[in-house]
């Protein structure tokens, strides 16, 4: 056996290992060691996410038994295209979020590197795990550094902020356990590969309770995921942390998405007999209210890092609705609009953080104040994201929506997802022009000048902006990635056969 065979496995070893090593001497005391250490994970994490990507796609879906015991019953990570294109969107964004953090907001508070290397640990792990009972266990894993991040640096409004969202967390939890127990009790096995297959041949006795572990797990993905009801932990939470995690943390409703993609439309999908499409009938009418206190929330956002939070409940609505189509046009659309919302979104979380430090008094929120510092060089990244964000071409949000639009192609689907996805869009550019406006013309004071953006911060920005065009420039193999991701979710079970899917 090589050491690609192996490969799969490291997105997850790198940055545990990184963060046990930097809470050990000679690194924990010296910052510079730290960051130059994290650097190096993040573009090492990058490459093999990249290697795993050319893999998936030149060979199809590998899977990796640990301890070499064989599927069902051994721990299995599983790397096909969507779980590749997710590593490499998450190693994007942690090295944006990481370098802007070296700027200076490593130094707000103790273990930032340690626990951020958990955190990318377990949003790998959750992306890569083939079994239910591991997805639980990398949830905790990047749940618990989420806590600490969240309040790193301290604060009445982030120790506030992480009370809510520690709770919310913690019942999500124990709701997550209770849904394992009784999908164990129907299915006699986590490995979701092994349920996706029995699905459809289920003992009809088994068919309620399967039906109840399911839905009890729509819950607490939709919990992660901003789903209408359960988003109002994600505004203050997002707003008021720091701003790299706050970047980084745009990826957090995309694991709940993620979740739902490989429970609810790769087991509980088309051809899960009597179990086809159980979260259908819910995901319709929450997936439209979602979007909908988006878009009354975007246009009511007093500052511009709560702006940005608003619109990730955007973009978790509108993923939320290709949910609900449940078709392998909607899932490939819903993939690529989930690559730019996470980029852009993290982008404008950064620029947030830039406008807060060069306002003064003033910070981020949407009121006249004193110029900002560099208002060329960060009111053209404003533009850009806004841009992008709002889905006017030529950017990534453009195309995302577009494709979104022709997944629609029932008349019913289309009377919702229509009018819905172009009044989000006129929403954000109102509020986006608004922001724009009042950051950039409506000053009162001349610009600090000491405050100006490092290189580092200025170059964590330029990344994911960058991806943005880049996604339409290559926009044919992008797309034929997220449409070979969909085909493999949306594919008929087999049965597991010495541990190969």
């Amino acid at each position: 056996m090589t050491l690609l065979d192996h490969l799969i496995f490291f997105p997850v070893l790198i940055p545990l290992l990184t963060g046990v090593l930097l809470l050990l001497p000679p690194f924990h005391e010296r910052l510079k060691l730290q960051r130059e250490a994290v650097m190096a994970s993040n573009m090492a994490i990058l490459i093999v996410a990249i290697l795993l990507l050319i893999k998936s796609v030149g060979e199809g879906p590998q899977i990796y038994m640990m301890g070499d015991w064989q599927a069902p019953f051994g721990i299995s990570l599983v790397n096909d295209v969507l779980a590749s294109v997710m590593l490499v969107l998450t190693a994007i964004l942690a090295l944006a979020a990481h370098l802007y953090a070296c700027a200076g907001e490593d130094k707000a508070g103790a273990f930032f590197h340690p626990i951020f290397m958990f955190q990318v640990m377990g949003i790998n792990g959750a992306f890569l795990t083939g079994d239910i009972f591991n997805l639980f266990v990398f949830f905790e894993i990047l749940l618990i550094a989420s806590y600490s991040l969240l309040i790193h640096g301290g604060g009445k409004q982030r120790t506030q902020a992480a009370v809510h969202y520690v709770l919310l967390n913690l019942a999500g939890s124990t709701f997550f356990l209770f849904g394992l127990g009784m999908i164990y009790a129907a299915f006699g096995t986590l490995n979701m590969a092994d349920m996706s297959y029995k699905a459809a041949q289920l003992d009809p006795q088994n068919i309620e309770l399967a039906k109840s572990g399911g839905l009890l797990l729509l819950i607490v993905f939709g919990l992660k995921a901003a789903l209408l009801p359960l988003h109002f932990w994600l505004p203050k939470t997002y707003a008021h942390t720091s701003t790299p995690v706050a970047a980084l943390f745009a990826i957090m409703t995309k694991v709940g998405i993620y979740s739902i993609w490989r429970v609810h439309t790769a087991i509980f999908g088309e051809f899960g007999g009597e179990l086809a499409n159980i979260a259908s009938a819910w995901l319709w009418p929450l997936g439209l209210l979602t979007l909908g206190a988006g878009i009354i929330a975007v246009l009511a956002s007093q500052t511009l890092k709560m702006l940005a939070a608003n619109l990730v409940i955007i973009s978790a609505g509108t993923l939320l609705i290709t949910l609900a189509m449940n078709t392998q046009q909607a899932t490939a659309a819903g993939l690529y609009y989930l690559i730019h919302s996470t980029l852009l979104s993290a982008a404008m979380f950064l620029i947030a953080g830039v406008v807060q430090e060069q306002r003064s008094q003033a910070q981020d929120r949407l009121v006249r104040g004193r110029a900002i510092s560099q208002p060329m060089l960060i009111g053209s990244f404003f533009f850009i994201a806004a841009l992008g964000l709002i889905g006017m071409p030529p950017f990534s949000g453009f195309v995302g929506k577009i494709l979104i639009l022709q997944s629609a192609n029932s008349a019913l689907a289309a009377s919702f997802v229509w009018p819905l996805l172009l009044i989000s869009g006129l929403a954000a550019m109102l509020i986006l022009s608004r922001a724009g406006s009042t950051l950039f013309w409506r000053v009162s004071g001349p610009a600090p000048q000491e405050n100006k953006a490092s290189p580092l911060q200025v170059t964590a920005i330029v990344i994911l902006l960058a991806c943005s065009p880049l996604m339409v420039i290559f926009g044919a193999p992008l797309t034929e990635l997220t449409e070979m991701a969909a085909a493999e979710l949306h594919k008929v079970p087999v049965a597991i056969v010495e541990g190969t899917l």
